[in-house]
């Protein structure tokens, strides 16, 4: 491994700052890397599994092989300069000797600089891993970056409220996943001020939550001490809006759309 993807590791650790959250706007290929990239102020990346998969005519849930997933991450790390996290599902193996390599492998073959890890077995609906085996993957996950020599970012996702679960458990998952290894924890369901005010209290270490319309606001989530925003497929969604709405404003016999000559290459 690299001096450079070491401090790309590094970084991106750095980066997750309370008060002062990472924000990522979530992309899917080389060209949306390089357009996010090109934006002022952005000084990381990250991908979603989602939109890596809608794009390729699959469903989100490992549609993906993980030989597939490496080689989508590698497209994007090589894209850019930035350090990215990749959003690698449930590591794509279904007990934690699996996760670990493929998460070493994903650290060797692509270069990338931190993940996302489920604890779900399916969907965020879908039942999850009990905490001691989730907890193994996450360690897993830890014990495969420590061999590369790369400090990977592990933001440790719990799916334990948005998939209607309790509290408590879900407070419980994320104090475990930050002892077995994880940096973050990427806590769904944090849907009002109050939720995310009390995951901060409760939850030993740095909070990672999700935005969208309806959700608190970033400006807010910056002043309560959240340390990333991520848009999931949200930013594939505002992609597609543009588009469609383009594609009838042409077929109308419109006025051609500002952003129609694309100034980005490559």
């Amino acid at each position: 491994m690299t001096t450079l993807q070491i401090q790309k590791a590094e970084l991106l650790n750095a980066l997750h700052l309370p008060g002062t959250p990472l924000i990522v706007t979530n992309v899917w290929d080389a060209i949306t890397a390089t357009v996010v990239a090109q934006a002022s102020g952005v000084r990381a990346l990250a991908t979603a599994s989602h939109s890596v998969s809608n794009v390729r005519g699959l469903q989100d849930g490992e549609g993906l092989s993980v030989n597939e997933a490496i080689a989508a991450a590698r497209l994007i790390v090589d894209a850019v300069d930035l350090p990215v996290s990749v959003d690698f599902e449930k590591g794509y193996a279904p007990d934690a000797a699996g996760v670990a390599r493929n998460v070493r492998r994903l650290i060797e073959e692509s270069g990338a600089v931190g993940i996302n890890l489920e604890d779900s077995v399916g969907a965020p609906k879908a039942p999850q891993f009990d905490i001691p085996t989730a907890a193994a993957r996450v360690c897993a996950a830890r014990t495969a970056a420590e061999a590369t020599g790369i400090p990977l970012v592990i933001n440790a996702r719990v799916d334990t409220l948005a998939g209607g679960g309790e509290w408590d458990e879900a407070v419980a998952r994320a104090n475990a996943y930050l002892d077995a290894g994880a940096d973050v924890i990427f806590f769904l369901g944090l849907n009002d001020e109050n939720k995310v005010k009390r995951a901060l209290d409760e939850v030993n270490g740095r909070i990672s939550v999700i935005g969208h319309p309806g959700a608190v606001p970033l400006a807010r989530l910056a002043e309560l001490g959240v340390s990333r925003v991520s848009f999931g497929p949200g930013s594939l969604g505002l992609t597609l809006a543009a588009l469609q709405r383009s594609a009838a404003q042409l077929t109308a016999l419109g006025d051609y759309p500002a952003d129609l000559a694309f100034p980005f290459a490559l």
